[in-house]
C-alpha cells in the first residue's frame, strides 16, 4: 500500500509540473546515455594507451559476484541473495582489466545524474508548480537512489586499496555557486545554490565522507581514529556547478583520470604485461 502511494504522490508531482520534470524525463535519459557512450570511447582510449593490457565493458556486476567478492574476505560477509539474477546497472557501465594472474579488476565505474530544470524553465518563462505560478520546482529526492549504487560497488571491492566510482551530476539541482538568467521580458533571475529548495548536493556528498567534489579521490583514504585505521571508500562526485549540460571531451578527460589513478594502484598485479615488450 505504501508503495502505490509513493507510486500515486510521484505521478501527481510530475502531472502538477505539467510535464516539465519527470522522475525519468527525457534529459536524464539522455545523460545517462552519454555516460554510457562515453565510457565505451574510454575502453578504446585506455586500449590505445597501456596496447598490453587488455580490457573489458560490462553494462552490468550481479550481486552474486559481489557477495563472492566478500565471501572471500570473511566467510561471515556475502552469505544472503534471495534472487541468483539480482545485478546492478551503473548508467556508465563498468570498465575493468586483466591482471598478470588473468584476475579482472574495476578501473571505472560511472553513474549519471540529471536533476533540475529550473534554468530552462526560466529562460523560457515557464512557470511551474501546482497552480504554474512559481519560478523554481521543488528538487525531488530521485538522485538519493545513487548511494545504492555506490555501497554495492564498494562491496565489491572491499579487497582493494582503491575506489574509482564516478558521479557526474548536472542539472540545477547542483550547482555550486549563484548564477544570473535572464527570463524572456529581459529581467535577470538569480538561482541561488544554497537555495534549500534548489540544491540537492548535500544529498549525495556521503558517497565521499563530506570531501571536495570535483576532485580525484579514487585512492582510498586511510584515517586513524581511536588507534584503530580506517579504509574510506570514496566516491570522486563531479557536478556541472552552473547547470549546465556536460561536453563530451570533459566527461572522457575524468573518466581517463580515475583509470589512470586505477592502474597506478594496480601496478603490482599488471608488472609484467606492463614491461613485456
Amino acid at each position: 500500500m505504501k508503495g502505490k502511494q509513493q507510486s500515486d504522490r510521484l505521478t501527481t508531482q510530475q502531472k502538477a509540473a505539467d510535464g516539465v520534470i519527470g522522475i525519468f524525463d527525457e534529459e536524464a535519459q539522455e545523460h545517462d546515455r552519454k555516460v554510457s557512450d562515453n565510457s565505451k570511447i574510454v575502453v578504446h582510449k585506455l586500449q590505445k594507451e597501456f596496447s598490453t593490457l587488455t580490457f573489458r565493458y560490462r553494462k552490468s556486476i550481479s550481486k552474486k559476484e559481489i557477495n563472492e567478492a566478500l565471501h572471500e574476505i570473511d566467510d561471515d560477509l556475502g552469505q544472503t541473495l534471495f534472487l541468483q539474477s539480482a545485478s546492478i546497472i551503473p548508467d556508465g557501465g563498468i570498465i575493468e582489466v586483466k591482471d598478470d594472474n588473468g584476475k579482472w579488476h574495476v578501473v571505472v565505474v560511472s553513474e549519471a545524474k540529471f536533476q533540475g530544470k529550473d534554468i530552462d524553465n526560466v529562460k523560457a518563462g515557464i512557470k511551474v508548480g501546482k497552480n504554474n505560478d512559481q519560478d523554481l520546482m521543488a528538487a525531488g529526492n530521485a538522485i538519493e537512489r545513487a548511494h545504492k549504487n555506490v555501497c554495492e560497488i564498494a562491496n565489491y571491492m572491499l579487497s582493494e586499496p582503491y575506489f574509482p566510482y564516478i558521479l557526474f551530476l548536472e542539472g540545477s539541482n547542483f550547482l555550486t555557486h549563484d548564477i544570473t538568467i535572464q527570463r524572456p521580458d529581459g529581467s535577470d533571475y538569480t538561482l541561488h545554490y544554497d537555495n534549500g529548495t534548489l540544491n540537492r548536493l548535500d544529498r549525495l556528498t556521503a558517497a565521499n565522507y563530506g570531501m571536495k567534489v570535483n576532485t580525484n579521490l579514487c585512492k582510498n583514504k586511510f584515517v586513524l581514529c581511536n588507534s584503530r585505521t580506517i579504509m574510506l571508500q570514496a566516491a570522486s562526485i563531479y557536478t556541472q556547478g552552473d547547470g549546465s549540460h556536460w561536453k563530451n571531451n570533459d566527461m572522457i578527460d575524468v573518466m581517463l583520470d580515475i583509470a589512470r589513478t586505477s592502474l597506478c594502484m594496480l601496478g603490482n598485479v599488471l608488472f609484467k604485461q606492463l614491461t613485456s615488450k
